[in-house]
């Protein structure tokens, strides 16, 4: 596949999701570094959505560590449990915040978030990474995103040996 992006933005966001989600397919099929997957993944996200920030973090020991992302730049460790990707990582499960300053512990890598979705990779049973979602807008995301997020890390669980 070419390393361009064909999204009709007259769609609907769940028809813009079914459209790209095949396109981050194609993307990474074949590919087997983690690193760039996780890259053009961000990448693709960010380019089809316009979102403030997306990115991973990665599980290592009792952390969360900065990988992939595009945005501005982003707090590099996250404890277990603390924070919107720390508590999803701890409770291996989505959590959708409409608004961030309203989550308590919240963790303010940058005062221009206002809502953010963290979806867990789970491999074998264990949280491998999240994906962060951010956006400069109240209540960006709904169960659209979460549909689509959930769909998109289900795959990206297989990149990670």
């Amino acid at each position: 596949m070419a390393e361009t992006l064909f999204l009709d933005t007259t769609l609907t966001k769940a028809e813009q999701y079914q459209q790209l989600l095949p396109q981050i397919e194609a993307l990474t099929t074949g590919e087997p570094d983690l690193m760039a997957n996780l890259a053009n993944t961000a990448a693709a996200l960010r380019q089809a959505f316009g979102f403030f920030w997306v990115g991973f973090y990665l599980v290592k020991g009792d952390e969360l560590v900065l990988g992939p992302f595009q945005g501005p730049i982003a707090c590099t460790r996250i404890r277990h449990g603390k924070g919107v990707c720390g508590a999803s990582w701890a409770q291996a499960q989505t959590i959708l915040v409409p608004d961030v300053e309203a989550f308590p512990g919240h963790i303010a890598c940058s005062s221009d978030s206002k809502s953010e979705i963290v979806v867990p990779i789970i491999k074998n049973g264990q949280v491998v990474a999240v994906l962060d979602v951010d956006s400069d807008q109240l209540n960006d995301f709904d169960q659209d995103d979460q549909a689509a997020l959930e769909q998109l890390t289900q795959r990206a669980a297989e990149w990670f040996i």
